[in-house]
């Protein structure tokens, strides 16, 4: 059994009290992972042509309809 399959074999045989405290631990981990993911590509400019071509759309004029 590998890794894996022997922490969901575990993670699904848990008591419901138990379970919930994993599930909210689990998915504060996820969120904070996410958050640093997020963190270090801005540094790395990977967002840096998103945020050009955003600019460039707010600076056009607006042609209203009437």
């Amino acid at each position: 059994m590998s890794e894996v399959e022997e922490l969901e074999s575990r993670v699904y045989n848990l008591p419901t009290e138990d379970f919930a405290k994993f599930r909210d631990w689990f998915l504060e981990l996820e969120n904070e992972r996410w958050d640093n993911q997020i963190r270090s590509d801005f540094k790395a400019g990977k967002f840096n042509r998103l945020i050009e071509k955003t600019r460039e759309e707010f600076e056009k004029p607006v042609a209203w309809a009437e």
